[in-house]
C-alpha cells in the first residue's frame, strides 16, 4: 500500500475526527435526485458537493466515508447520470439534517453527444453560481491518472463562481509509493494555481481506509464553516 506524502495536513483534529466518526454511524439517508434547479431541496442546511470525472472511484468514496455499502451507486444507472443526487446527514428523520452530502454528476464524457455535455454544464454552473448553502466541494482526482484537462475545467468553473474546493486523490493504493509522491506534488502545484482551491491535498483509498477518516472529518468541519 502506499504510504500518504508526509508533507500532507500537518496535523490531525482528533476531537473533529471522533466527532465525524459519531455523526456518519448515526443517520445517512438519501434525499432525493435533481434532474433540474427546480427539483432542489430547500436551501435550509449546510452542504458539502462531490465532483469527479466518470471511475474516478467517487460513489466508492462517499460510501466509505459514510460507512455504508450502497449508499451512493458505484454503476452507472440509465437516467440518472445527469442528475444531483442529495443526502442527508445526522439529525431525525422527519427534522433537518446536520447538512447534507451532494453527489454531483460525473464529467468528462468521452462519448456523450454535445446536448448531454451542454444539460449538464448548464445544471452544474447553475447550482454552483446560486447554491447559498454550498460551504465546500470535494474535486476527485484519480491517483493513477493526476490532475487531467476535464478537471482544469471542472476548477476553473468553481474559481468562476467562487466556491472553495478541495483536491481529493483517489485509488491511492493503486499506485507505487514514489509514483503517489510524485502526483500528489503534481497535484499541490495544480492547486495553488487556482484561486478557490483549498492549498492541501488529501489523499485517500477506498479499499484500505487510507485518509478517509481525516477526510470525514474535513467534510465535517467545511459543513460547520
Amino acid at each position: 500500500m502506499s504510504e500518504q506524502p508526509q508533507e500532507q495536513a500537518p496535523g490531525v483534529d482528533e476531537e473533529l475526527v471522533e466527532r465525524a466518526r459519531r455523526l456518519f454511524s448515526g443517520r445517512v439517508d438519501f434525499l432525493l435526485s435533481a434532474p433540474a434547479l427546480k427539483f432542489l431541496p430547500d436551501p435550509v442546511v449546510p452542504e458539502v458537493a462531490f465532483a469527479g470525472r466518470s471511475n474516478v472511484g467517487k460513489s466508492s468514496l462517499l460510501n466509505a466515508i459514510t460507512g455504508r455499502k450502497s449508499l451512493a451507486r458505484t454503476s452507472v444507472t440509465p437516467g440518472r447520470t445527469q442528475e444531483l443526487n442529495f443526502f442527508e446527514v445526522g439529525g431525525v428523520l422527519g427534522e433537518l439534517p446536520d447538512f447534507r452530502l451532494v453527489d454531483m454528476p460525473g464529467y468528462g464524457f468521452a462519448k456523450a453527444p454535445p446536448k448531454v455535455v451542454e444539460q449538464w454544464r448548464k445544471l452544474v454552473r447553475e447550482f454552483l453560481r446560486g447554491r447559498v448553502v454550498l460551504k465546500r466541494c470535494l474535486v476527485l482526482i484519480d491517483s493513477r491518472h493526476g490532475v487531467k484537462d476535464v478537471d482544469r475545467e471542472m476548477m476553473e468553473m468553481l474559481d468562476g463562481s467562487a466556491v472553495g474546493y478541495r483536491l481529493v486523490l483517489t485509488k491511492a493504493d493503486k499506485i507505487k509509493a514514489s509514483e503517489l509522491d510524485d502526483v500528489y506534488a503534481k497535484t499541490v502545484a495544480e492547486a495553488r494555481k487556482h484561486s478557490a482551491a483549498f492549498p492541501l491535498v488529501s489523499v485517500t483509498s477506498s479499499e484500505t481506509g487510507l485518509g478517509i477518516s481525516e477526510l470525514r472529518a474535513a467534510v465535517l468541519g467545511d459543513a460547520e464553516l
